[in-house]
C-alpha cells in the first residue's frame, strides 16, 4: 500500500531572485507608463515632479550609499543642468539636445567642485558642498543676463520629440518617464558593475584600497562627476516639467529635501531614494497644502518616525514569511 508523498513547503520550487527582481522591474515600469491613462492631469503632474525629484535622490545616493560622500549640495548640479536645459531651450534648443547641454554643464561644474571636495572627508567634506551649493544658488540669484536673478527663467517651451510638441500632461510624464528610467539605469549599472564595487572598497576602507594600487582620489571623483551629470539630467527634466527655474531650485532647501529622501527611502538601494523622493512630494505639495501649510513640519515628523522606526530605510524592510 503505497502513501501519498507531500511536498515540504521549503522543497517548492521558488523564482530566483534575479527572475523575480526583473519581473517586479517590468510591472512596475508598465504600471508607471500607463498611470496617465487613469490619473487625472493634476496627479499626472505631481508623478511627473516625483520622478525629477526621484533621478535627483538616487543620483545622490550613489554618492551617499555607495561611496559614502554625504552632500549638502547636491542641488547645485541639479540647479546648474535646470538653467542650462531652459537657457538653451529659449534659445532654440530643447529636447533632447537641451538636456545633453544640462548635462554636460552639470558635469563640469562638479568637475570643477568635486576636484576640491572629494579630497576632504566627513564633516568638511559636508561644509565643502554645501558651500558649493550656496555660491551656486547666489550665481543663479545674482546673474540677470544668463538667469533671470530673483525671477528665474520662465516661459521655457515645451520639449520637442521629431517635430511634436509635448505640451500636455500626458506627453510631457512620458517624456520625463522615458528619461527617468535612463538615468536609473545608468546608476543602477554604475553601482553593481566592478566600479560600484571598487566604489564600495573606498567606502569601507580607503586606506586598503590605496595599498593596492587604486588611485582613490580619482575613483571618487569620477563617482562625484556622474552623479552630477544625472542631477543635471534630472535639472533639465524639471526645466521641461515646471518650465521655470528659480535660484532655489539650486539651494540648499531642495539638497536637504532631496537627502531627506534618501535617508527615508533607503542608502544604497537603487529605487528606496525614488520612494523616499515620492513620500517627500506628496507630504509637502499635497498634504502641506491640507495642513495650513505646515507641510515642513509633517516633513520633520515623517523624519523622526523614520529614523526611529526604520533606521535602515523604507527599502531595507525585510518581510517574514509565514510559517507553515
Amino acid at each position: 500500500m503505497t502513501s501519498l508523498a507531500t511536498t515540504h513547503p521549503a522543497t517548492r520550487p521558488r523564482l530566483r531572485p534575479a527572475v523575480r527582481n526583473a519581473t517586479g522591474v517590468a510591472a512596475g515600469t508598465l504600471l508607471l507608463a500607463a498611470a496617465p491613462l487613469y490619473l487625472a492631469p493634476y496627479a499626472t503632474t505631481t508623478l511627473t515632479r516625483i520622478l525629477v525629484f526621484g533621478l535627483l535622490a538616487a543620483s545622490l545616493n550613489l554618492l551617499v550609499g555607495v561611496v559614502g560622500l554625504p552632500s549638502l549640495g547636491h542641488a547645485a548640479f541639479f540647479g546648474v543642468g535646470a538653467y542650462a536645459a531652459a537657457f538653451s531651450a529659449l534659445h532654440g534648443t530643447s529636447g533632447v539636445l537641451a538636456l545633453l547641454l544640462g548635462m554636460a554643464a552639470a558635469a563640469l561644474v562638479a568637475l570643477v567642485a568635486g576636484a576640491v571636495a572629494v579630497r576632504a572627508s566627513g564633516v568638511f567634506f559636508l561644509m565643502l558642498t554645501l558651500a558649493v551649493g550656496e555660491l551656486t544658488q547666489q550665481a543663479a540669484d545674482s546673474w540677470e543676463s544668463v538667469t533671470g536673478g530673483s525671477n528665474g527663467l520662465y516661459g521655457v517651451p515645451a520639449p520637442t520629440l521629431s517635430g511634436l510638441v509635448l505640451d500636455q500632461p500626458a506627453t510631457t510624464y512620458w517624456y520625463v518617464l522615458a528619461f527617468f528610467l535612463v538615468g536609473l539605469l545608468a546608476l543602477r549599472l554604475a553601482s553593481t558593475s566592478a566600479t560600484g564595487v571598487v566604489l564600495r572598497g573606498v567606502r569601507d576602507s580607503e586606506d586598503r584600497m590605496r595599498a593596492l594600487g587604486y588611485r582613490t582620489t580619482l575613483v571618487k571623483l569620477g563617482a562625484f562627476v556622474f552623479a552630477g551629470a544625472v542631477a543635471g539630467l534630472a535639472g533639465g527634466l524639471l526645466a521641461a516639467q515646471q518650465r521655470l527655474v528659480t535660484p532655489a531650485d539650486a539651494g540648499f532647501e531642495t539638497s536637504a529635501l532631496a537627502l531627506l529622501a534618501v535617508v527615508i527611502g533607503g542608502t544604497g538601494s537603487w529605487w528606496g531614494p525614488c520612494l523616499g523622493a515620492a513620500l517627500v512630494i506628496v507630504v509637502r505639495d499635497s498634504l502641506g497644502a491640507t495642513l495650513d501649510g505646515h507641510g515642513p513640519l509633517a516633513l520633520g515628523l515623517l523624519f523622526v518616525l523614520v529614523v526611529y522606526l526604520l533606521p535602515t530605510g523604507i527599502a531595507h524592510i525585510r518581510l517574514r514569511r509565514a510559517a507553515s
